[in-house]
C-alpha cells in the first residue's frame, strides 16, 4: 500500500516538473480525481494563486448529475472551469494531470475543458 501512494507521488512531482520547463508562464490546469469526485484548479505558480476552480461538490453541478465519479461528471466539470477561466482572462494553459494516467475521467475532463474554449 505505501509503496503505490510512493509511486504515485513520485509520478506526480515528474510530472509537475517537466510542466515547469515548458510551462513559460502559462497557468496550470491541475486535476484531481477521488473514488467519488474530480476537481479542477488554474492555478497561476508565479503568483501562488488560483485563478478559476470547478468540482463536481459545487451545488449547481451535484444536483445535475447522477453521480460525482464518471467520465460525463468529469466533462461536465471541464466545461465549467473552461467558461470560469475564459471570464478570468485565461486562454492557454498547460494540463496537469497529477500521477494519473490520461485516460478515463481525466481525458474526458481535458477534452471538455478543451471544447470550452481553453488551448493546451
Amino acid at each position: 500500500m505505501a509503496n503505490s501512494k510512493i509511486a504515485f507521488e513520485r509520478r506526480r512531482d515528474r510530472v509537475r516538473r517537466s510542466l515547469k520547463k515548458v510551462a513559460n508562464g502559462r497557468p496550470r490546469l491541475s486535476v484531481f480525481r477521488s473514488s467519488k469526485q474530480i476537481y479542477a484548479q488554474i492555478i497561476d505558480d508565479q503568483k501562488g494563486h488560483t485563478i478559476a476552480s470547478a468540482s463536481t461538490i459545487e451545488k449547481d453541478l451535484r444536483s445535475s448529475l447522477k453521480t460525482g465519479a464518471d467520465v460525463s461528471a468529469a466533462a461536465a466539470v471541464g466545461k465549467l472551469v473552461a467558461e470560469r477561466a475564459l471570464a478570468a482572462g485565461v486562454k492557454q494553459v498547460v494540463f496537469d494531470r497529477g500521477g494519473y494516467q490520461y485516460h478515463g475521467r481525466v481525458k474526458a475532463l481535458a477534452d471538455a475543458a478543451r471544447e470550452g474554449g481553453l488551448e493546451f
